[in-house]
């Protein structure tokens, strides 16, 4: 079954179960945004951004595969024509976004290189409306570009820009990367479980991380030592067990959960509070003031996720845009 019939064969969401799909992906963002946050301070105490996130993704599919393998070992079966989707799930929607992401913010600035990754709502919008063919409101277009203005102005893009084209690339990779992790995972959820989806990416995401950089490379004497987070001084393999508890195992399970009650061009959206979420838990954490043109940014940015949350039941995944007329069909004066 393809991503368009699937779509086209799922009820209608009812309005409690849209709510309870904006509630998850507004867990996935603030889960999501807590990993820079948590792994920033194991990356000033001596390990790379590579390290940091071969350790999260590996962890994560330790934990998941353990966990499921004892208490839903069901889930874990997988069909034979399911294993493609699994596997461009975890190349790309796991691995990818990460690799891609910490490529670019190494060559351009974090705020560029964040906005490069969530232009990926703008992807699925066109993903949308023009490969599978759904009319999207006017006001839900409005919508994306203002949280798409917001989030430039959370991130102060316009700071230190310098143009560098293999940190473009990876940014623009990121962004593809991050809208297949929720087009793969609006399709995957027709058919499978979150839990049983996200259990078999993290694991091929983590072995492609371990040809990256293999975790057991990890410098022992950096793992013990001490990092500063907040108040507290905690070693660095508690931050980097953290990071793939709650920036990981927990963020994927409620962003492919609300896949189930939302469409991808909404999540996706919705999903640009993860670095509104990051700035305000840098700001309480880590001591990084909010500028005022961040704090307007933010308000923007929720509004225009606002606009698209209001006009999404408008545009539901699988609804025809009106046909061009036939020529051979056309009255003749």
């Amino acid at each position: 079954m393809s991503t368009t019939e699937a779509a086209a064969a799922r009820p209608q969401a009812t309005p409690a179960p849209r709510w309870r799909g904006l509630a998850l992906m507004l867990a996935a963002s603030l889960f999501f945004g807590s990993s820079g946050v948590i792994g920033k301070p194991a990356m000033q105490a001596g390990l790379s951004p590579e390290q940091v996130a071969s350790a999260r993704i590996v962890i994560s599919a330790l934990v998941l595969f353990a966990g499921v393998g004892l208490l839903r070992p069901s889930l874990l079966r997988v069909r034979p024509g399911e294993w493609r989707v699994l596997i461009a799930y975890g190349l790309l929607a796991v691995a990818g976004v990460q690799l891609f992401y910490f490529i670019a913010a190494s060559r351009v600035p974090v705020g560029v290189a964040i906005l490069l990754e969530f232009t990926s709502p703008v992807l699925i919008a066109f993903w949308v409306r023009f490969v599978r063919g759904t009319r999207l409101p006017r006001p839900m277009w409005a919508g994306i570009a203002l949280a798409m203005t917001g989030l430039a102005m959370v991130a102060r893009v316009t700071e230190g820009l310098r143009l560098d084209t293999v940190g473009l690339l990876a940014g623009l990779g990121a962004a593809v990367c991050s809208a297949v992790y929720f087009l793969l995972g609006e399709h995957g959820v027709s058919s499978r479980h979150p839990l049983g989806m996200v259990t078999w990416g993290m694991g091929f995401g983590a072995i492609a991380m371990c040809v990256v950089a293999p975790p057991w490379t990890l410098p022992r004497e950096a793992l013990t030592a001490a990092a500063t987070f907040g108040p507290w001084q905690p070693p660095v393999y508690v931050l980097l067990i953290a990071v793939a508890i709650i920036s990981t195992v927990l963020a994927y399970l409620a962003g492919l959960a609300a896949l189930r009650h939302l469409p991808a061009s909404v999540a996706s959206v919705l999903g640009l509070g993860e670095p509104l979420v990051a700035t305000a838990l840098a700001w309480a954490l880590l001591g990084e003031a909010l500028a005022v043109v961040q704090l307007i940014g933010a308000a923007v940015l929720l509004t225009g996720a606002t606009l698209v949350q209001l006009y999404s039941g408008r545009a539901q995944p699988g609804t025809p845009a009106e046909p061009l007329p036939d020529p051979a069909e056309e009255p003749r004066p």
